[in-house]
């Protein structure tokens, strides 16, 4: 008489089993699928903000050259898709990060040099842009200089740990690094005319990280 018993026992256990797991699964895919719309929302959002700064924002173009600011003004019409926003208040440098250091990509903005990491992925982000556009600017960066790269994740802070200049050949700058790295790369001297015989290199390292769901809600590549 007790084995029916503890079968119906049994079958209960794992009808409420059953149940909970219906119930966590559930859950699960809500969560998954808020976190994915919260997402997409962001990316919106974020490419919004982006094509808006850039139909709309005039860099300050007073120490480049005046081929560079034609060949910017050209390139305004041309489509993008960024990556980040790099940011050196020391430097009065804001700008936004594409993929890719083609020509027309260097006209517009600064880019993120291939094979280096991607922004938010550990090691080694090298990102490059001219020296007599965007980064002439680096000029005024000296080590321990707060360097700020904004992303759809989050806001990572970075310190200059050094500036260098190196020849061309110089690629190990770019060598996968175990933490999170970022080097900038243009040419040098700044005003050299014709085509620059050295490198100059910013590194920094990264200081902290934090997710815009723990940074106070405001318009976005307008947080700190």
């Amino acid at each position: 008489m007790k084995r029916p018993r503890v079968r119906d026992a049994m079958r209960v256990v794992e009808a409420a089993l059953a149940a909970a797991g219906v119930v966590c699964l559930g859950l699960y895919v809500a969560a998954c699928a808020q976190a994915s719309w919260w997402q997409a929302r962001e990316s919106d959002a974020f490419d919004g903000a982006v094509l808006e700064r850039l139909r709309s924002e005039q860099p300050d173009q007073s120490d480049w050259s005046p081929g560079r600011i034609a060949k910017y003004e050209a390139s305004l019409d041309t489509p993008v898709e960024a990556l980040a926003r790099l940011e050196i208040p020391r430097a009065g440098l804001s700008v936004m990060v594409l993929d890719g250091t083609d020509e027309s990509t260097l006209d517009r903005a600064v880019g993120r040099i291939e094979g280096t990491a991607h922004p938010g992925e550990m090691g080694n982000l090298g990102i490059a842009g001219h020296r007599d556009g965007y980064f002439r600017a680096l000029k005024q960066v000296a080590p321990g200089d707060a360097i700020r790269l904004a992303t759809l994740d989050g806001v990572a802070r970075y310190r200059v740990a050094s500036v260098d200049v190196v020849a061309p050949e110089r690629v190990d700058v770019l060598a996968p690094t175990a933490e999170p790295t970022l080097t900038l790369v243009t040419c040098y001297p700044f005003y050299f005319v014709g085509d620059a015989p050295q490198r100059y290199v910013v590194r920094a390292v990264q200081v902290d990280y934090e997710p815009w769901e723990s940074l106070a809600r405001g318009p976005l590549l307008a947080r700190p």
